[in-house]
């Protein structure tokens, strides 16, 4: 990084995030520039969702029972063309999007990525959503559609021992959701759980939700917002399935995998929850990103750090050990 000329400091974003950075801004709507509704935010992002189909990966849409008295839930399944010398790992995948927009299309491009970098049967999840339906909506469709993929995961050609649970931003706060769920209700454990800047703390209180509020698209102020979507006003913003990063007891999860961007207002909450993990016994990596921001992997084919990150995703993923024996 170079040093400041004059009074203008410089700026954390690589050159390339610095430009994605602001196309994404400038065509998202702002709380700075009036109410959010979840109509303009879901129209934003279907707006963004058509781009190159990434060769190698066959996919399938279905749908999965959901809870008990909910509706069924739609999911698309993405199998590396490859043949597998053995059973596949299986990923369960909860996309982004503050819990109010985002859909299986938006992250077709990342799910292809991840199924072909780690040979994983990745198997993505259309939750539904706030503020139609708020907490605990999604994380319960989350549990019951990891459920199912444990259920069908020899056939589907999947190690059952090896099905993992992972999502980007509050898709990632789902995943860590879900693992904290299985334990404490006796089902069976994720081998493991990849948290993409993962929303896991209402409070926002780390200094990077001060020092990055603002300028790196997503911001505070956003995720203020989402969290009073996904809470509404009777909605328990400290319960360990809300807030992951508040579970008071963190013993006996799976390895984690944490990928996280510089300039993420998310980003303190994501270190201190991988610091919670060790000190409860828990395998935790942390793949910190410099000069990029929440959102970074939705630049793949234009961001090298983006390529990067994804293809250690990938690896690590491939690399973990069935639930038996991790």
């Amino acid at each position: 990084m170079t040093a400041a000329t004059g009074s203008r400091a410089p700026d954390p974003l690589s050159p390339a995030a610095r430009q994605i950075c602001d196309a994404m801004t400038a065509n998202f709507p702002d709380p700075a520039r009036g109410p959010l509704d979840a109509a303009s935010l879901r129209r934003a992002t279907g707006a963004g969702a058509g781009r190159p189909v990434r060769e190698g990966v066959a996919t399938e849409d279905r749908s999965v029972p959901g809870p008990p008295g909910a509706p069924a839930l739609p999911v698309r399944l993405y199998r590396p063309e490859a043949e597998a010398t053995g059973p596949r790992p299986l990923l369960v995948f909860f996309h982004g999007g503050g819990w109010v927009m985002c859909d299986l299309d938006t992250h077709d491009g990342l799910c292809r990525e991840l199924a072909l970098r780690s040979g994983a049967l990745v198997m993505s999840v259309d939750y539904r959503r706030a503020p139609e339906d708020r907490f605990p909506a999604a994380a319960e469709d989350a549990y019951a559609a990891t459920r199912w993929a444990f259920a069908q995961a020899a056939g589907l050609g999947c190690d059952p021992d090896r099905v993992a649970v992972g999502g980007d931003s509050s898709g990632g706060g789902l995943a860590a959701a879900v693992t904290l769920m299985a334990r404490d209700r006796g089902s069976r454990a994720p081998a493991a759980q990849l948290l993409l800047y993962p929303a896991l703390d209402h409070r926002l209180a780390g200094d990077s939700a001060a020092d990055y509020a603002t300028g790196y698209f997503h911001t505070t102020a956003h995720m203020r917002w989402y969290w009073e979507q996904y809470l509404g006003p009777d909605g328990d913003p400290a319960h360990p399935y809300a807030s992951p990063g508040l579970a008071p007891d963190l013993t006996g999860l799976p390895p984690a995998l944490l990928v996280l961007p510089e300039c993420d207002p998310l980003r303190d909450e994501g270190r201190a929850y991988a610091e919670a993990l060790r000190a409860a016994g828990v395998e935790a990596r942390v793949d910190e990103h410099g000069g990029t921001f929440h959102g970074f992997l939705g630049a793949l084919g234009y961001l090298p750090a983006a390529e990067a990150a994804v293809a250690a995703a990938g690896e690590w993923l491939a690399g973990v050990p069935g639930a038996a024996t991790a």
